[in-house]
């Protein structure tokens, strides 16, 4: 299990509390001609041109790109910042007709409250148990607090389903999940994706009969290891800007045979049986 004292203090200041150096990824609309399009509208106004939505990928491209300048600050006093409120409604529309009846455009804007600035700084396709299309994505964002005369970095994650609707693709499920940058460095395993292999699947669930170097790219880490039960796993984890590892997806392969994605709950699966034993 990796340990703060295994690191020297270089690395460990720099995996758990620097902020993120990753280039944003929602660039696009950085001239006022495409908010002027959609000004003066309600958010049951507006349109969206069907370019803006041909693929979940440039879906959700375009869908951060118009809220990377929206502004819900509130008491802010040096001005306008970005384009203010107008891409709220714009990006609303991006929201399936479904998402959009279980979330009021009310209760959408107020989920802004505070952020003045929002960097997508990751964005990957993940496999999905039920076949759908599921996105993981991380945000930097720059947020005002009442009573303070600066702004802030936060940092979120979580995952987005898509649907392909009549007018293109749709975002019809967003969690988004804060980041902490003091539990991870401070206490225990869960936050390192080696350490969560050694606990969950070797020592809850017996599992674990030989585990092989990690596999890095990037903010990717791919964790293979031999089964006690004569498979192989491998349990793919996102690295997050806080240093925290993020279980993303598991695979099993038994001989020769293909990866097949799987869904086990250690906590649910292996806990609970010892705690009946």
């Amino acid at each position: 299990m990796l340990q703060r004292n295994q690191m020297d203090i270089t690395t460990y200041h720099q995996k758990y509390f620097r902020p993120s150096c990753l280039q944003a990824l929602n660039l696009r609309f950085d001239t006022p001609e495409f908010y002027s399009l959609f000004s003066e509208k309600a958010h049951d106004q507006i349109k969206l041109p069907s370019e803006l939505t041909i693929t979940p990928e440039e879906t959700l491209l375009n869908y951060f790109s118009v809220l990377r300048e929206a502004e819900n600050l509130g008491g802010r006093s040096c001005g306008t910042v970005g384009q203010a409120r107008t891409p709220f409604p714009i990006a609303y529309n991006f929201l399936s007709e479904e998402y959009q009846r279980k979330l009021t455009y009310e209760d959408y804007f107020h989920s802004f409250a505070g952020v003045g600035h929002t960097s997508l700084i990751k964005l990957c396709r993940v496999p999905d148990i039920k076949h759908g299309i599921r996105f993981f994505y991380e945000i930097e964002t720059i947020e005002g607090f009442e009573g303070k005369r600066a702004e802030y970095f936060g940092y979120y994650y979580g995952f987005i389903q898509l649907v392909n609707e009549k007018e293109g693709y749709r975002i019809s499920d967003l969690s988004k999940i804060e980041e902490d940058f003091l539990c991870a460095p401070y206490h225990g395993w869960s936050h390192d994706a080696e350490a969560v292999v050694e606990v969950k699947y070797g020592s809850w669930c017996k599992l674990v009969q030989k585990i092989y170097p990690t596999v890095k790219n990037g903010y990717v880490k791919n964790i293979y290891f031999r089964g006690n039960d004569g498979a192989n796993y491998c349990l793919i984890f996102f690295t997050l800007t806080n240093g925290t590892d993020v279980e993303i997806a598991q695979f099993r392969k038994v001989g020769n045979g293909k990866w097949k994605l799987i869904k086990m709950k250690p906590e649910e699966e292996c806990l609970t049986e010892k705690r009946r034993r």
